[in-house]
């Protein structure tokens, strides 16, 4: 089985934007902004969306299963206060679950979380517990800058985020770090900001002890870890100038990476550093770079490619394709396990 961690709902019906931008125009004006109820998404609408799209794609590259997710650039916390986030994030929640109710042998769903900048982060909890209990939920994605690239949250290693933390453990759920649209000129949403915050959620769980407190709380850091591989060795003298223990036995036991990595070159740069157990196959498609690879002919995030390119085992293929993802997220596991898979 090929498991894809990195799935978002890029597609969705135009319908959804549309209340979006309704919801946004209105942000200071309460009474103005458009109730739930005026969201219609059928079914059908649903299908199209996914059936054209991604479950399309999903057939042509020999993947079978996708964690989905809401649309990253969609999250936008920094938008409005928490009752807007609030709002926002319960449907789009729901369209991921009706997703995975369409299609259940492709999809399985992850939540975003009701951020907002400075607010309590404990106000996240009730959209977590609806998700995982009511929704089967078996991830979450945690946006370490919910300002939307000003940086003004405390970093993940905080008490700050400790009642998120204390949920996963509870629920033994990772978290994908990932942020948002950038508002912040200075850093391109995809680009830049993307891959900045990969790097500085690694860096603020180096220089912390936070997994002294969770020892068994897991992040999932995409991009392929951001600058994280290319520059190993600094990170490795960093830890040994701080006196940390060596990175293998401070994050590795925590800390896992993705392959949405749009290059042969990268990817066989992330299977020679990163060790194989912490490596998650996934390809984040029609996503960020959708384009076709003028070098190869073929499409950029089509990440199954590089993985069978790559210069390891069949037995490193099968961690990185599915055995990971079951060990990462046991929530997965136990319900692949319920269908007999």
């Amino acid at each position: 089985m090929i498991i894809d961690i990195h799935g978002h709902y890029t597609t969705a019906p135009k319908a959804l934007e549309a209340w979006r931008n309704r919801q946004i125009a209105a942000i200071n004006s309460p009474s103005e902004r458009p109730k739930v109820s005026e969201l219609q998404i059928s079914d059908d609408e649903l299908r199209e969306s996914i059936e054209a799209n991604q479950l399309k794609l999903m057939r042509e590259r020999g993947l079978d299963l996708t964690i989905f997710s809401p649309r990253a650039s969609f999250m936008a916390h920094h938008i409005g206060d928490f009752g807007v986030s609030s709002t926002w994030a319960a449907i789009c929640n729901e369209l991921c679950f009706r997703v995975a109710q369409l299609f259940p042998e492709h999809f399985i769903p992850a939540a975003m979380l009701p951020q907002s900048p400075g607010v309590d982060t404990a106000t996240c909890i009730p959209e977590l517990v609806k998700c995982v209990e009511e929704y089967g939920n078996v991830a979450i994605n945690l946006n370490p800058d919910p300002s939307g690239g000003h940086w003004t949250s405390p970093p993940i290693s905080d008490r700050y985020w400790y009642p998120i933390y204390e949920k996963m453990v509870e629920y033994d759920i990772p978290a994908m770090i990932h942020v948002s649209t950038s508002c912040n000129a200075c850093f391109h949403t995809t680009g830049a900001h993307y891959l900045n915050a990969d790097t500085t959620a690694f860096m603020q769980c180096l220089t912390s002890d936070l997994f002294r407190d969770f020892p068994s709380l897991r992040f999932v850091i995409p991009h392929g870890g951001g600058a994280v591989p290319y520059h190993w060795g600094r990170f490795r003298g960093l830890a040994q100038e701080m006196k940390t223990p060596l990175l293998k036995d401070h994050l590795l036991n925590n800390v896992f990476f993705d392959t949405c990595v749009y290059h042969q070159p990268g990817i066989d740069l992330l299977t020679r550093v990163i060790p194989v157990d912490n490596i998650l196959f996934a390809s984040e498609m029609i996503g960020a770079v959708r384009g076709i690879d003028p070098e190869t002919g073929n499409y950029f995030d089509d990440t199954k490619r590089y993985i069978e390119a790559a210069h390891i085992d069949a037995d490193e293929r099968y961690k990185i394709y599915e055995g990971n993802a079951r060990r990462v997220y046991p929530r997965l596991d136990a319900a692949l396990k319920t269908k007999g898979q």
